[in-house]
């Protein structure tokens, strides 16, 4: 009688320690899907595209490094970009595709940088040239940003990019 009241007492103690693990398992999943509901409210869709602007008038040259702002907005999906500063600051985590294009020519060269929190990330430029009327260049880029990281497109001092080819004479 003893060895079943042993077995019993030993049984009791093991379903009391499986209903604690079940409770604890129970809590843990609960808060992974509070988690994940939070989560799927960050989600956000983030686009953005943008223009220098149009008429026949350069971008420059000017006598300073200067941030590029793209007044003519196209797309802003999220307002992640600030056409008044030229900045673009992350809102959620993620992977981001940016490009930079420019048309360039005449007696002016060009160059065009991008940065990720003041480290630049990728450039493109034409030199100046009497050769040649106009020169296209771009670059692409995929970056891992944070929530907050800015990206910030620039023209180096004495540069110029055209808003559209000049009129010939």
């Amino acid at each position: 009688m003893e060895d079943s009241e042993t077995r019993l007492m030993d049984t009791e103690t093991r379903l009391k320690d499986t209903e604690t693990r079940l409770k604890d398992t129970e809590t843990r999943l609960t808060e992974r899907e509070k988690q994940i509901l939070e989560l799927n409210k960050e989600k956000k869709t983030v686009v953005f595209s943008a223009a220098t602007g149009g008429g026949e008038n350069h971008i420059g040259p000017f006598n300073t490094d200067t941030t590029l702002i793209y007044r003519t907005l196209i797309t802003n999906i999220g307002g992640a970009y600030s056409p008044s500063t030229g900045v673009f600051v992350a809102p959620v985590p993620g992977v981001y595709y940016f490009t930079i294009f420019f048309h360039a020519g005449w007696d002016h060269g060009t160059k065009l940088l991008l940065y990720k929190n003041n480290e630049l990330i990728i450039y493109t430029h034409d030199f100046p040239s009497t050769s040649d009327r106009a020169d296209n260049g771009g670059n692409a880029v995929f970056l891992q940003l944070v929530q907050g990281d800015q990206v910030v497109g620039a023209e180096l001092e004495e540069r110029a990019v055209c808003r559209s080819v000049p009129p010939s004479s």
